[in-house]
C-alpha cells in the first residue's frame, strides 16, 4: 500500500482552542509529510436579528473583524513556522463562513482539510449551525475533525 499523499494541507482557524489544536495537528502532518500548509480564516458576515423582522446581513464585514482575523492568521502562520513547517501561507477571506470555505476548497483542493470540531459558542451554534459539520459534509477532499482531549466521549451505557 502506498503511503498517504499529503502534499497540500489546508487548516481553517478562527482563534478558538479547537482551531489551535487543529493547527497544531495540521502543522505536525505538514512537517511529517513535507507538505505545504495553507491556513485559512474567514472574517464572518454576522446576521443582525431585530425583533419581529427578518435577519439582516450586512454586505461588508466590519474592518475590526477583518483586522482580528488577519491577526489570527498572522499568529497561526508564525506558530506553524515555529513548528517547523517550511512552506506555509495564510489567507483571510471575508463573508459567509461556510460558503467562503467551500468556494475556496473547491477552487484550491487540498489533499487534506483539517478543522476544529467546534469554534463557536453553544448559542451561536444553535443559530448558525456547526461550520465544521457543514463544511465536512460538502467538500470532496478528506477531512480531519480535531476534537479537544477534554471533550472526551464517554462510553454509552447499554441498557
Amino acid at each position: 500500500m502506498a503511503p498517504p499523499r499529503l502534499q497540500r494541507i489546508t487548516v481553517a482557524v478562527d482563534g478558538s482552542e479547537f482551531a489551535q489544536r487543529a493547527l497544531d495537528l495540521a502543522a505536525d502532518l505538514a512537517v511529517r509529510y513535507s507538505g505545504a500548509l495553507e491556513i485559512v480564516a474567514v472574517a464572518p458576515l454576522v446576521p443582525v436579528y431585530v425583533a419581529s423582522t427578518e435577519p439582516w446581513v450586512p454586505t461588508e464585514v466590519p474592518e475590526t473583524e477583518v483586522a482580528r482575523y488577519r491577526a489570527v492568521i498572522d499568529a497561526a502562520v508564525a506558530s506553524a513556522e515555529k513548528a517547523g513547517v517550511t512552506s506555509v501561507t495564510g489567507l483571510c477571506l471575508e463573508g459567509a463562513i461556510v460558503d467562503e470555505l467551500l468556494n475556496h476548497i473547491d477552487a484550491n483542493p487540498p489533499d487534506l482539510l483539517v478543522l476544529g470540531s467546534r469554534g463557536l459558542s453553544a448559542a451561536k451554534r444553535l443559530l448558525l449551525g456547526s461550520v465544521s459539520d457543514a463544511v465536512a459534509h460538502h467538500v470532496k477532499c478528506p477531512v480531519l475533525l480535531v476534537k479537544s482531549p477534554d471533550v472526551a466521549t464517554k462510553p454509552r451505557s447499554r441498557s
